[in-house]
C-alpha cells in the first residue's frame, strides 16, 4: 500500500471504526500529527479538509490526497507508522497478511501492493 493511501485508509477507517481507546488514542495522534503538519509548512486551512474528510471522504478525498503530497505526509515516517499502527489496531488480520506494510529508509518508500503481489518503490530527491 502506498503511503498515501495508507494514511487516508488509516483516517477514514479511525472515523469509522474506533472501538477501544487504544486505537481513539492512535487516531487522535495521527490527526494531531497531520494538522501540526500541516500548520508547520503554513496550511492551516487544510486541517478543515481534514475535518471534512472524515465526513465526507467520496467528495474530499482527492484534495486532501494533494494537500498530504504537497506538505511530504508520504515522505513522513511518523505519520506513517502511526496511521500503520492505526490499520493494525484495527484490522489486525490484515495487517498480519502484510497489507499495511510501508518503510521509509534514507528517502526511499517501500509498500506492498494492496493485493500483496509486488512491491513498489519510490525514490524521492
Amino acid at each position: 500500500m502506498d503511503p498515501i493511501s495508507l494514511i487516508l485508509a488509516a483516517l477514514v477507517a479511525g472515523a469509522t471504526k474506533i472501538a477501544d481507546s487504544v486505537a481513539q488514542d492512535t487516531y487522535n495522534g495521527l490527526k494531531a500529527l497531520i494538522k501540526r503538519k500541516f500548520e508547520n509548512q503554513g496550511k492551516s486551512d487544510s486541517a478543515t479538509i481534514l475535518d471534512k474528510y472524515e465526513q465526507k471522504p467520496d467528495k474530499t478525498k482527492a484534495l486532501l490526497e494533494d494537500e498530504l503530497t504537497e506538505v511530504g505526509a508520504d515522505k513522513d515516517e511518523e505519520i506513517i507508522k502511526l496511521a500503520q499502527t492505526l490499520m493494525e489496531q484495527l484490522n489486525p488480520q490484515a495487517a498480519a497478511e502484510g497489507k499495511f506494510s510501508v518503510q521509509i529508509s534514507g528517502g526511499t518508500v517501500q509498500g506492498l501492493t494492496q493485493q500483496n503481489t509486488g512491491t513498489m518503490t519510490q525514490n524521492f530527491s
